[in-house]
């Protein structure tokens, strides 16, 4: 059985308007080349620094934007070649749940409207039983049947969020893009929402792409880690793996940063010089060459491809 999402060098440019200073033709390489599989009742963790390409790409996955190159495959339909009947199907399997639960609900639109819009515009239910519906989904993400008539700001932001979760589990999807889900909440509303959106893959056979800045989330949530640097994958292994020995210089600098519970354990931190560099202007041959303390004198010439360097273990590095 193949995957049930399947990327292939997928590649997002946005032109630059000309200005006083901009030459034409110029492009801001927001994702550059990005291939992975997602097998179906996993969670592939997507991690990064800002600016390395996470959001793009979670929008292209769900045709929300369209490609420079490359193709999707969900359950091997090329997504951007996708009818439009095939696509309002797909628009059922796939859905997202926002970084910002406020920004994302409609201000005029009560919960009871937020939650059941998708079940009417797909079809699945109206009237009594889209109400029946909407208040089993509030109940299931620990929110009140009486909350249906009230308005997103007279929620806190973990309710909001929840909310959030409800709309997108109203239609019955597979595969969930949680695109940075707990970033704006306080610590312990995170853990709430992380071990609410686990009890809901397993009761509901979901299938996740998790983004986010925050490796000790990934390590909890994750079945596989894939960590992006400049619109390019770098790595890509098991989450143990990855925790145990990261392979790439990048991936050792960002978990070099994550705080050890145990006190008797030592793990020197990494600092890197400077600053990531633009997608309007990448460097030559390795794009993390500039900062990277193990560089030689490949590095700056060729660029190096993603290459299975132990079994499921993905590296993109010429030290391997």
């Amino acid at each position: 059985m193949g995957p049930l999402l399947e990327v292939r060098n997928l590649k997002k440019y946005f032109p630059i308007k000309r200005g006083l200073f901009r030459s034409p033709g110029e492009v801001v390489r927001a994702v550059d080349g990005v291939s992975f599989s997602i097998r179906e009742g996993e969670t592939l963790g997507l991690v990064g620094e800002s600016g390395s390409g996470k959001s793009t790409t979670a929008l292209l996955l769900l045709r929300l934007i369209e490609p420079t190159a490359g193709e999707v495959y969900f359950e091997n339909v090329p997504i951007f070649r996708a009818s439009r009947e095939q696509m309002r199907r797909l628009r059922r399997e796939m859905q997202i749940i926002f970084q910002d639960p406020y920004s994302s609900l409609n201000p005029r639109m009560t919960v009871e409207e937020i939650v059941g819009e998708g079940m009417e515009i797909h079809g699945l239910a109206k009237g009594k039983e889209k109400k029946e519906r909407v208040a089993e989904l509030l109940k299931r993400v620990g929110l009140e049947p009486d909350h249906m008539g009230r308005y997103p700001h007279e929620f806190s932001g973990g309710q909001r969020q929840r909310i959030g979760i409800a709309r997108a589990l109203a239609v019955h999807p597979r595969f969930i893009v949680a695109d940075e889900p707990v970033s704006s909440l306080d610590v312990s509303i995170q853990a709430q929402i992380i071990n609410l959106l686990k009890d809901l893959q397993q009761e509901f056979r979901l299938t996740y792409l998790f983004i986010t800045h925050d490796l000790g989330v990934i390590e909890y949530i994750s079945d596989r880690v894939a960590v992006m640097y400049l619109g390019r994958i770098v790595e890509l292994a098991d989450t143990p793996d990855l925790f145990r020995r990261p392979l790439h210089p990048y991936t050792e600098a960002l978990l070099s940063a994550v705080p050890v519970l145990d006190p008797e354990t030592k793990r020197p931190r990494i600092i890197l010089p400077g600053e990531p560099p633009s997608p309007l202007n990448p460097p030559s041959g390795c794009p993390f060459h500039p900062r990277c303390p193990k560089r030689f004198e490949r590095c700056p010439v060729e660029e190096p491809v993603l290459k299975e360097v132990e079994p499921n273990h993905w590296v993109s590095c010429h030290l391997y």
